[in-house]
C-alpha cells in the first residue's frame, strides 16, 4: 500500500488530535483526583462549625479564656478550651523537641555511617515502631515508663522548680499520670514519621556536593553539616511538622496516660489534664444529646483549625527554608 505526503500528514494530525484528547482527559482526571482533598477538607470544617454553632451560642462562659468544660446540664453549657489548648499544646511541643534531634541522628547514622546490610534492617527496625498500636503504647507508658521516670521528675522538680515547665503540679509524681510521662510517650510514636522522612530527604542529597566537601578534605561530620543537613533542611522541618499533627490528634495513649490525673493546672509538664482529642474520646457516652455533642464538636474544631495552622506554618517555613 503506498501512503503519499497528504495522507501521512492527515493521519499524524489524527494521532496529534487523539494525543491532545488524551491529555486534556488526563488532565481533568488528575485535577479531580487533587481536588477531593481540598473538597474533604471543606466539607469537614462546615460539619464541624454547623454542628458547634448551636452549643457555643448555649455557651455561658468564654470558649477560649475559660477551664471549665462542664456539659451536663444540657441546656446550661458552660465549656471552654483553656486548659485543653494548654495540655494539647505543651504535650505535643515537649514530644517534638524529644524526637526530632533523635529522628535525625537515626537519619544520619542510617544514611551516612551504617553499612548496607546493617542501615536496611534498622531502618525497618525503627519503622515497625509506626505499627504498635496506640493503645500498646498507652500502656506501657503508665505502667511501665511512668515508675521509671519517677526519680528524674523528681530531681527536675527538685533543682529546676525554678523553671516553670518543672515547677510541681496539681498531681502526684508517684502517679506517672503527668504531660511529663505522655511527652516521652507521644516522641517515641512521632519518632518514625520524623526518621523516615528525614532519611529519605538526607538520601537526596546530591552526589556531586558530598564528593566536593571530601575532595577539599572534609571529615565524615563536615561533610554531613556542610551539605546533608542544609539540603535536608526543609524536610526536616516537614518531617517535624507530620509529627507534631500526630501528636496534636493523638486519643488513646494520651487518655490512658492523663486520666486517672485528669486535673487543671499551669504550664508544668508535671501536670495532668486532657487532651482535645483524648477529651472527645472520654466524653463518647454524652454524644446522645444534641448540645453535649455540639460542644465537644467545637472542640474539636478548635483542634482541626490548630492543627490546619500548625501545617499551613509548617509549608511556609519550608517553602521559605527551600527559597532561601
Amino acid at each position: 500500500m503506498v501512503t503519499t505526503p497528504l495522507a501521512k500528514a492527515a493521519l499524524a494530525e489524527v494521532d496529534a488530535r487523539a494525543s491532545r484528547r488524551a491529555d486534556r482527559l488526563f488532565k481533568l482526571l488528575a485535577a479531580a483526583a487533587g481536588s477531593t482533598i481540598v473538597v474533604a477538607i471543606v466539607l469537614i470544617a462546615v460539619f464541624l462549625l454547623v454542628r458547634a454553632i448551636p452549643s457555643l451560642r448555649a455557651n455561658h462562659v468564654n470558649f477560649f479564656t475559660s477551664a471549665k468544660f462542664d456539659t451536663s446540664d444540657g441546656d446550661k453549657l458552660a465549656f471552654g478550651i483553656r486548659d485543653l489548648f494548654m495540655v494539647t499544646v505543651l504535650s505535643s511541643v515537649s514530644a517534638l523537641v524529644l524526637a526530632v534531634p533523635i529522628a535525625v541522628g537515626i537519619a544520619v547514622f542510617i544514611t551516612q555511617y551504617a553499612p548496607v546490610r546493617l542501615s536496611r534492617p534498622f531502618g525497618a527496625m525503627v519503622d515497625l515502631l509506626a505499627a504498635v498500636p496506640s493503645i500498646i503504647f498507652g500502656l506501657w507508658g503508665i505502667f511501665v515508663l511512668a515508675p521509671q521516670l519517677q526519680p528524674l521528675a523528681e530531681f527536675l522538680n527538685r533543682h529546676l522548680d525554678w523553671i516553670f515547665l518543672f515547677k510541681k503540679g496539681n498531681v502526684s509524681l508517684a502517679g506517672g499520670g503527668t504531660i511529663f510521662t505522655a511527652s516521652i510517650v507521644l516522641a517515641v510514636m512521632i519518632l518514625p514519621i520524623i526518621t523516615s522522612v528525614s532519611r529519605e530527604v538526607f538520601r537526596q542529597t546530591p552526589l556531586m556536593q558530598i564528593e566536593a566537601a571530601q575532595s577539599l578534605g572534609a571529615t565524615k561530620w563536615e561533610v554531613v553539616r556542610m551539605t546533608v543537613l542544609p539540603f535536608g533542611r526543609s524536610g526536616v522541618v516537614a518531617a517535624s511538622m507530620l509529627g507534631l499533627g500526630r501528636a496534636l490528634g493523638e486519643t488513646v495513649a494520651v487518655l490512658i496516660i492523663l486520666r486517672s490525673a485528669a486535673k487543671p493546672g499551669t504550664w508544668s509538664v508535671f501536670d495532668g489534664g486532657y487532651t482535645f482529642a483524648s477529651k472527645i474520646a472520654s466524653a463518647a457516652s454524652e454524644f446522645s444529646r444534641p448540645l453535649p455533642t455540639g460542644a465537644y464538636i467545637s472542640a474539636g474544631f478548635a483542634l482541626f483549625v490548630l492543627t490546619f495552622m500548625v501545617n499551613a506554618a509548617a509549608r511556609a517555613i519550608a517553602g521559605g527554608k527551600v527559597n532561601g
